[in-house]
Protein backbone atom coordinates (compact mmCIF):
# COMPACT_ATOMS: atom_id res chain seq x y z
CA UNK A 1 0.00 0.00 0.00
CA UNK A 2 1.55 3.44 -0.62
CA UNK A 3 1.79 6.04 1.86
CA UNK A 4 0.73 9.33 1.37
CA UNK A 5 4.28 11.52 2.20
CA UNK A 6 1.92 13.59 4.31
CA UNK A 7 1.51 10.93 6.93
CA UNK A 8 5.17 11.25 7.63
CA UNK A 9 4.25 14.20 9.39
CA UNK A 10 2.36 12.92 11.39
CA UNK A 11 4.44 12.35 14.72
CA UNK A 12 5.64 16.22 14.20
CA UNK A 13 2.27 17.39 14.70
CA UNK A 14 1.96 15.12 17.45
CA UNK A 15 4.54 16.95 19.36
CA UNK A 16 3.76 20.11 18.06
CA UNK A 17 0.19 19.43 19.57
CA UNK A 18 1.74 18.22 23.41
CA UNK A 19 3.67 21.49 22.87
CA UNK A 20 1.09 23.16 22.49
CA UNK A 21 -0.74 22.00 25.44
CA UNK A 22 2.39 23.01 27.96
CA UNK A 23 2.68 26.08 26.41
CA UNK A 24 -0.79 27.07 26.90
CA UNK A 25 -0.93 25.36 30.42
CA UNK A 26 1.99 27.73 31.11
CA UNK A 27 0.69 31.07 30.03
CA UNK A 28 -2.66 30.60 30.64
CA UNK A 29 -2.64 28.26 33.43
CA UNK A 30 -4.55 28.16 36.43
CA UNK A 31 -2.25 29.76 39.04
CA UNK A 32 -2.67 32.92 35.96
CA UNK A 33 -6.43 32.50 36.69
CA UNK A 34 -6.25 32.08 40.20
CA UNK A 35 -3.99 34.92 41.03
CA UNK A 36 -6.16 37.14 38.63
CA UNK A 37 -3.90 37.88 35.79
CA UNK A 38 -5.09 37.84 32.52
CA UNK A 39 -2.44 36.25 30.54
CA UNK A 40 -3.54 38.66 26.98
CA UNK A 41 -2.25 41.35 29.25
CA UNK A 42 1.29 39.80 29.12
CA UNK A 43 1.91 37.38 26.28
CA UNK A 44 4.79 34.93 25.56
CA UNK A 45 8.19 36.59 24.28
CA UNK A 46 8.21 37.21 20.15
CA UNK A 47 10.34 34.24 19.19
CA UNK A 48 7.93 32.36 21.33
CA UNK A 49 5.07 33.80 19.61
CA UNK A 50 6.29 33.62 15.88
CA UNK A 51 7.45 30.18 16.61
CA UNK A 52 3.76 29.20 18.13
CA UNK A 53 2.36 31.11 14.78
CA UNK A 54 4.11 29.48 12.19
CA UNK A 55 3.35 26.47 13.70
CA UNK A 56 -0.27 27.20 14.05
CA UNK A 57 -0.25 27.84 10.58
CA UNK A 58 1.94 24.96 8.72
CA UNK A 59 -0.34 22.51 11.24
CA UNK A 60 -3.56 23.99 9.61
CA UNK A 61 -1.60 23.83 5.90
CA UNK A 62 -1.04 20.00 6.61
CA UNK A 63 -4.89 19.48 7.70
CA UNK A 64 -5.82 21.12 4.46
CA UNK A 65 -3.32 19.19 2.41
CA UNK A 66 -4.40 16.24 4.36
CA UNK A 67 -7.84 16.18 2.79
CA UNK A 68 -6.62 15.28 -0.39
CA UNK A 69 -5.84 11.46 0.18
CA UNK A 70 -8.39 9.23 1.08
CA UNK A 71 -6.39 7.40 3.68
CA UNK A 72 -7.00 9.36 7.05
CA UNK A 73 -9.25 11.87 5.72
CA UNK A 74 -11.92 10.76 8.65
CA UNK A 75 -9.35 11.58 11.23
CA UNK A 76 -8.64 14.80 9.37
CA UNK A 77 -12.05 16.23 8.89
CA UNK A 78 -12.54 15.53 12.51
CA UNK A 79 -9.83 17.46 13.68
CA UNK A 80 -10.71 20.83 11.25
CA UNK A 81 -14.06 20.53 12.42
CA UNK A 82 -12.73 20.36 16.36
CA UNK A 83 -10.39 23.32 15.87
CA UNK A 84 -13.14 25.22 14.33
CA UNK A 85 -15.62 24.42 17.00
CA UNK A 86 -13.08 25.35 19.88
CA UNK A 87 -12.14 28.44 18.57
CA UNK A 88 -15.99 29.89 18.14
CA UNK A 89 -15.97 28.26 22.04
CA UNK A 90 -12.71 30.11 22.79
CA UNK A 91 -14.00 33.55 21.27
CA UNK A 92 -17.14 33.42 23.50
CA UNK A 93 -16.39 32.26 26.70
CA UNK A 94 -14.93 33.42 29.89
CA UNK A 95 -10.74 33.37 30.73
CA UNK A 96 -11.52 30.29 32.98
CA UNK A 97 -12.92 28.23 30.28
CA UNK A 98 -10.31 28.60 27.49
CA UNK A 99 -7.88 26.54 29.33
CA UNK A 100 -10.61 23.77 29.77
CA UNK A 101 -11.71 24.00 26.13
CA UNK A 102 -7.49 24.60 25.15
CA UNK A 103 -7.11 20.80 27.12
CA UNK A 104 -9.94 19.54 25.40
CA UNK A 105 -9.73 20.27 21.71
CA UNK A 106 -6.08 19.36 22.29
CA UNK A 107 -6.70 16.09 23.52
CA UNK A 108 -9.10 14.93 20.93
CA UNK A 109 -6.54 16.32 18.33
CA UNK A 110 -3.98 14.38 19.58
CA UNK A 111 -6.34 11.39 19.47
CA UNK A 112 -6.89 11.52 15.70
CA UNK A 113 -3.29 12.18 15.07
CA UNK A 114 -2.54 8.95 16.93
CA UNK A 115 -5.23 7.04 15.18
CA UNK A 116 -3.55 8.18 12.38
CA UNK A 117 -0.15 6.96 13.14
CA UNK A 118 -1.75 3.86 14.07
CA UNK A 119 -3.11 3.57 10.66
CA UNK A 120 0.05 4.44 9.04
CA UNK A 121 1.69 1.63 11.28
CA UNK A 122 -0.45 -1.36 10.17
CA UNK A 123 -0.33 -0.72 6.64
CA UNK A 124 2.99 -1.33 6.63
Amino acid sequence: MDIPLLMYLAPFCLLFEGWQLVIAERHIGLKQIEQGVDPRSRGPGELLSFAWGMGIVCYWVWMILMLIPKDGRAQVVCMLIVSLLGYSLRRNSGLKWILVILTVEGAIRIGMIVSLISGIWRSL
